[in-house]
């Protein structure tokens, strides 16, 4: 169950508890997607929520590829995290934090924007993979995850300006809060006051974020 593992995994550094389990609204068929999202069967798609907002309620559902997970259920990063499966880790993990994120904020009646999806899915892969490699032997992919995760990203040739725009602010926000985050608590194990400060973040709405990353704290 990586899903639901990956679930509790973010829930408990962020001390925050989301009932529903992500199982329930997996959509693994890229056709519900081309779909309900518009999307053109050309382009290979791996992760995406889906959020279907109506007038008192929100109707989401979280795609995955199949075959990222078939991938990761024949090597599973729970037991040993490494180059080869680093990347359908990140893919996964994406998208149980936009679906964590969503649904926790939407337990408290509080909105949220994609821009803030994007920015909160990219420190949850850098603090998540950091966590999972602590419990790990062998941590020399430890020392390279920041530069793989915000240096040698590429994004979706079919993006849209917008979207693209949206990604890459996402992404250069994440990077600053991360680089510090690294040097600031560069030891392996995340400690409490690195999970204070993650936890304090996390409950930031997306203006909050922002201005927090630009503060002279973080300059």
């Amino acid at each position: 169950m990586l899903l639901r593992h990956l679930q509790n995994l973010l829930g408990g550094i962020y001390g925050i508890d989301v009932s529903e389990n992500v199982y329930d609204y997996l959509v693994t068929d890229q056709a519900v997607v081309e779909y309900l999202a518009g999307v053109n069967s050309e382009h290979e798609i791996e992760e995406k929520l889906l959020i279907v907002q109506n007038e008192d309620s929100l109707d989401v559902a979280l795609y995955l590829d199949k075959e990222v997970l078939v991938r990761l259920s024949n090597a599973d990063p729970r037991r040993h995290l490494h180059t080869q499966n680093l990347e359908d880790f990140w893919t996964v993990l994406e998208g149980v934090s936009h679906f964590n994120y969503l649904a926790w904020n939407a337990s408290l009646d509080k909105p949220v924007t994609l821009m803030e999806l994007e920015m909160q899915a990219e420190v949850d892969k850098y603090v998540g993979t950091r966590v999972l490699l602590q419990e790990q032997t062998g941590g020399v992919l430890a020392h390279r995850i920041i530069e793989q995760l915000f240096e040698e990203t590429c994004f979706y040739a079919h993006l849209s300006e917008q979207e693209l725009e949206r990604y890459r602010s996402a992404s250069s926000f994440a990077s600053r809060y991360c680089y510090n985050l690294e040097s600031r608590f560069p030891r392996d194990r995340v400690a409490s006051d690195m999970m204070q400060e993650l936890r304090a973040f996390y409950r930031l709405p997306q203006p909050g974020k922002v201005s927090h990353i630009q503060s002279v704290q973080l300059a």
